[in-house]
């Protein structure tokens, strides 16, 4: 079993001269939906309320055969207002609300049986959520791999000081890192990618990626070396990017599901990879985030859209 949490919200679309559209999204519950579209055995803990909105995240999540441990509450389901631009490109924002009302005991029991967890973006950053994220990273280290995207939203968290401060100390814990370009420049203004990079690689993550949207992905881990790998992004018609680096996230767990890399156990395994597979890891990750471009909205791939594994 792997588990995700964080936030479910809806994105309302905007496009210059179309019609508003409304997609179930948030960054932690599309990585749990690319999950179970690529035949992983998921559960989502995130809240959602008693209204439309909410109705159409259970629904999305229900279709998609990913496990939904939390009834709705009486809070609005959160919203996010998204503009893209003419290259199709997305900006944000947002009204929410992201507490999680569960004791620590139902936080172990519900992560029990979970080989790897991954949490990220606003529910990473934001409070009284946060709080529980970071406790449930803590509780859950002993047993299973932890996977972490940063996914900054400066709209919400516009104090890069304290969003580095709760990166860190997540990423302390994490063995799975992926974050944009974007992200790393906004964490650290003064140092480059790479750099920022493999500081978080020394401070306890086994491996390591950036996201260069054109550029295609960068890795670097202890089996790559501080030259790390890359690849190169897949060749499509870009739609837009909602939901990119989602299907990137959802990929790599996905690719390192299938290769047995789940539980504490597989920290070793994950430094012993070496340049080859690294770069296979990308590939597959990038062809999945390849395909979410090229549609409309946050659509990520089933196995059947993507090359062999």
């Amino acid at each position: 079993m792997l588990t995700v949490i964080g936030e479910a919200l809806v994105d309302v679309v905007s496009r210059k001269g179309e019609a508003p559209r409304a997609h179930v999204g948030g960054s932690p519950m599309n990585v749990a939906v690319g999950l179970a579209r690529l035949g992983q055995s998921v559960q989502f803990l995130g809240r959602y309320g008693q209204d439309e909105y909410g109705e159409q995240v259970a629904a999305h999540l229900r279709d998609n055969k990913v496990s939904l441990p939390f009834s709705p509450d009486s809070k609005p389901t959160s919203v996010a207002q998204a503009t893209l631009d003419q290259a199709g490109a997305a900006t944000y924002d947002f009204q929410l609300d992201w507490s999680l009302d569960v004791s620590d005991d139902q936080i172990d029991q519900l992560l029990s049986n979970t080989g790897l967890l991954h949490v990220g973006s606003i529910g990473a950053m934001l409070e009284p959520g946060a709080t529980l994220v970071r406790k449930a990273v803590e509780r859950a280290h002993g047993h299973a791999l932890i996977s972490y995207d940063p996914n900054c939203r400066p709209t919400i968290i516009p104090d890069s000081s304290d969003a580095r401060a709760r990166a860190e100390a997540i990423v302390a814990s994490a063995d799975i890192v992926k974050a944009s370009d974007e992200d790393l420049l906004w964490l650290y203004p003064n140092r480059s990618i790479e750099d920022s990079a493999r500081a978080w690689l020394q401070a306890g993550a086994h491996l390591v990626i950036v996201t260069r949207g054109p550029l295609g992905p960068w890795a670097v881990s202890r089996g790559t070396g501080r030259e790390g790998v890359d690849t190169a992004a897949a060749r499509v018609d870009v739609v837009d990017t909602v939901g990119a680096g989602d299907s990137f996230m959802a990929a790599l767990i996905s690719t390192l599901t299938d290769r047995g890399l789940t539980g504490a156990d597989a920290r070793r395994d994950l430094d012993a990879l070496d340049k080859d597979e690294v770069r296979q890891i990308l590939r597959y990750a990038a062809a999945a985030a390849g395909v979410t471009v090229s549609r409309s909205g946050a659509d990520l791939p089933t196995k059947d859209d993507l090359p062999k594994n």
